[in-house]
Protein backbone atom coordinates (compact mmCIF):
# COMPACT_ATOMS: atom_id res chain seq x y z
CA UNK A 1 0.00 0.00 0.00
CA UNK A 2 1.36 3.59 -1.03
CA UNK A 3 0.92 6.24 1.23
CA UNK A 4 -0.51 9.72 -0.48
CA UNK A 5 2.28 12.17 -0.30
CA UNK A 6 0.06 15.12 0.10
CA UNK A 7 -3.06 15.47 2.30
CA UNK A 8 -6.53 17.13 2.04
CA UNK A 9 -7.32 19.44 5.26
CA UNK A 10 -9.90 16.74 6.05
CA UNK A 11 -7.14 13.79 6.06
CA UNK A 12 -5.22 15.70 7.87
CA UNK A 13 -7.31 16.89 10.10
CA UNK A 14 -8.59 13.40 10.68
CA UNK A 15 -5.18 11.86 11.27
CA UNK A 16 -3.72 15.04 13.83
CA UNK A 17 -7.15 14.53 15.46
CA UNK A 18 -8.12 18.07 14.75
CA UNK A 19 -10.75 20.07 13.13
CA UNK A 20 -9.82 21.46 9.45
CA UNK A 21 -10.45 25.17 11.10
CA UNK A 22 -7.21 24.28 13.47
CA UNK A 23 -5.32 23.48 10.65
CA UNK A 24 -6.15 26.99 9.16
CA UNK A 25 -5.59 28.75 12.49
CA UNK A 26 -2.15 27.10 13.01
CA UNK A 27 -1.51 27.62 8.91
CA UNK A 28 -2.19 31.61 9.57
CA UNK A 29 -0.53 31.43 12.87
CA UNK A 30 2.80 30.22 10.73
CA UNK A 31 3.73 26.95 12.44
CA UNK A 32 2.37 24.78 9.80
CA UNK A 33 2.83 25.69 5.89
CA UNK A 34 0.46 24.02 3.14
CA UNK A 35 0.14 24.73 -0.95
CA UNK A 36 -2.53 25.04 -3.21
CA UNK A 37 -2.60 22.55 -6.56
CA UNK A 38 -4.05 23.78 -9.75
CA UNK A 39 -7.52 23.61 -9.01
CA UNK A 40 -6.85 25.72 -5.70
CA UNK A 41 -7.16 22.93 -3.32
CA UNK A 42 -5.34 22.91 -0.11
CA UNK A 43 -2.36 20.24 0.30
CA UNK A 44 -0.29 19.56 3.23
CA UNK A 45 2.71 17.58 3.60
CA UNK A 46 2.62 14.66 5.65
CA UNK A 47 5.28 15.95 7.62
CA UNK A 48 3.11 18.06 8.61
CA UNK A 49 1.38 15.52 11.20
CA UNK A 50 4.50 15.62 12.74
CA UNK A 51 4.60 19.38 13.40
CA UNK A 52 0.61 19.07 14.44
CA UNK A 53 1.59 16.10 16.73
CA UNK A 54 4.07 18.28 19.00
CA UNK A 55 1.68 21.44 18.78
CA UNK A 56 -1.10 19.57 20.34
CA UNK A 57 1.26 17.90 23.20
CA UNK A 58 2.76 21.18 24.28
CA UNK A 59 -0.45 22.98 24.27
CA UNK A 60 -1.83 19.99 26.79
CA UNK A 61 0.88 20.74 28.83
CA UNK A 62 0.10 24.77 29.19
CA UNK A 63 3.18 25.78 26.30
CA UNK A 64 1.53 28.74 23.95
CA UNK A 65 1.45 28.66 20.57
CA UNK A 66 4.43 31.53 20.29
CA UNK A 67 6.58 29.14 22.15
CA UNK A 68 6.26 26.52 20.23
CA UNK A 69 6.42 28.71 17.35
CA UNK A 70 9.20 29.46 18.42
CA UNK A 71 11.01 26.03 18.60
CA UNK A 72 9.67 24.94 15.86
CA UNK A 73 10.57 28.05 13.38
CA UNK A 74 14.41 26.15 13.36
CA UNK A 75 12.77 23.08 11.06
CA UNK A 76 12.28 23.01 7.81
CA UNK A 77 8.54 23.65 5.99
CA UNK A 78 9.85 22.06 2.50
CA UNK A 79 10.88 18.70 3.51
CA UNK A 80 10.43 16.05 6.49
CA UNK A 81 12.38 17.03 9.34
CA UNK A 82 15.55 14.80 10.03
CA UNK A 83 16.38 13.07 13.28
CA UNK A 84 19.64 15.87 13.54
CA UNK A 85 16.79 18.59 13.06
CA UNK A 86 14.71 17.28 15.72
CA UNK A 87 17.19 16.47 18.15
CA UNK A 88 18.22 19.96 18.23
CA UNK A 89 14.87 21.08 18.52
CA UNK A 90 14.87 18.24 21.54
CA UNK A 91 17.64 19.56 23.12
CA UNK A 92 16.98 23.42 23.06
CA UNK A 93 13.61 22.58 24.19
CA UNK A 94 14.81 20.55 27.36
CA UNK A 95 16.20 23.13 29.10
CA UNK A 96 13.14 25.28 28.63
CA UNK A 97 10.91 22.20 30.23
CA UNK A 98 12.95 21.67 32.95
CA UNK A 99 13.05 25.26 33.85
CA UNK A 100 9.19 25.12 34.13
CA UNK A 101 9.04 22.31 35.56
CA UNK A 102 11.32 23.83 38.36
CA UNK A 103 9.12 26.34 38.52
CA UNK A 104 5.52 24.65 38.65
CA UNK A 105 6.91 22.71 41.79
CA UNK A 106 8.04 25.49 43.11
CA UNK A 107 4.62 27.37 42.91
CA UNK A 108 3.18 23.60 43.87
CA UNK A 109 5.15 24.46 47.18
CA UNK A 110 4.58 27.90 48.03
CA UNK A 111 0.53 27.04 47.38
CA UNK A 112 0.74 24.41 49.44
CA UNK A 113 2.81 26.51 52.59
CA UNK A 114 -0.05 29.20 52.10
CA UNK A 115 -3.51 27.30 51.89
CA UNK A 116 -1.96 25.18 54.96
CA UNK A 117 -1.15 28.76 57.30
CA UNK A 118 -5.32 28.75 58.00
CA UNK A 119 -5.26 32.68 57.57
CA UNK A 120 -5.54 32.33 53.64
CA UNK A 121 -5.05 35.88 53.19
CA UNK A 122 -1.90 38.04 51.98
CA UNK A 123 -2.84 41.00 53.83
CA UNK A 124 -2.68 39.42 57.30
CA UNK A 125 -0.08 36.48 56.76
CA UNK A 126 2.68 36.84 59.55
CA UNK A 127 4.96 35.10 57.60
CA UNK A 128 5.27 36.57 54.33
CA UNK A 129 3.54 39.56 54.63
CA UNK A 130 3.61 41.18 57.84
CA UNK A 131 1.94 44.23 58.28
CA UNK A 132 1.23 43.95 54.39
CA UNK A 133 3.82 46.01 53.71
CA UNK A 134 4.06 44.19 50.37
CA UNK A 135 1.19 46.39 49.34
CA UNK A 136 3.65 49.42 48.58
CA UNK A 137 5.17 47.10 45.60
CA UNK A 138 2.14 46.35 43.45
CA UNK A 139 -0.42 43.91 43.16
CA UNK A 140 0.08 40.20 42.47
CA UNK A 141 1.13 37.67 44.50
CA UNK A 142 4.95 39.17 44.90
CA UNK A 143 6.34 36.39 47.41
CA UNK A 144 5.53 33.39 44.76
CA UNK A 145 6.35 35.30 41.46
CA UNK A 146 9.74 36.57 42.55
CA UNK A 147 10.77 32.88 43.45
CA UNK A 148 9.54 30.97 40.45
Amino acid sequence: MTLPKALTPGEAAARAGLSVSALHFYEREGLIRSWRTEGNQRRYDRATLRRLGIIKAAQAIGISLKEVKEKLAPLPHDRAAKKADWARVATDWQGDLDARITRLQRLRDYLEGCIGCGCLSMDHCPLYNPEDKLRAEGPGPRTIEENL
